[in-house]
């Protein structure tokens, strides 16, 4: 698992979570990962990362931000309602993109400065 520092509870809750989207990317980027896309929206839905691993598969990113685990923290924050929504942008991306087939749904999550990738988080039938 990852460490980065504590960020101080003064910051705008917007500004905390494009800082929490760069410390993603970054280590996404250090896995060996491509962007494909960043803050993809359709109306209804979004995606945060749209990404491609090395072998070829598409990797639609949410990234989460708490300053705790307190109530099932970040991870545990992707729930029915916005696994919907992040289901619907990528139908769309995909309908956009025909030729993208495989892929998957990942969550970074960041707690208390600390980053974990949980890769496959859920998949379409969660929604």
């Amino acid at each position: 698992m990852e460490r980065f520092p504590a960020k101080p509870a003064a910051r705008p809750p917007g500004r905390v979570g494009a800082l929490a989207e760069e410390a993603a990317w970054g280590y996404l980027q250090r896995q060996g990962l491509q962007l494909v896309e960043r803050n993809y929206r359709v109306r209804g839905g979004e995606i945060d990362i749209i990404a491609r691993l090395p072998s070829g598969m598409l990797v639609f990113v949410e990234v989460r931000s708490r300053a705790s685990a307190a109530y099932g923290g970040a991870g545990a924050s992707v729930d029915a309602r916005k696994r919907a929504r992040i289901l619907l942008a990528a139908r769309h991306y995909l309908m956009r993109f025909p030729a993208e087939m495989a892929c998957r749904f990942d969550v970074v999550a960041i707690e208390a400065g600390a980053l974990r990738w949980i890769e496959n988080a859920f998949d379409a039938g969660d929604g």
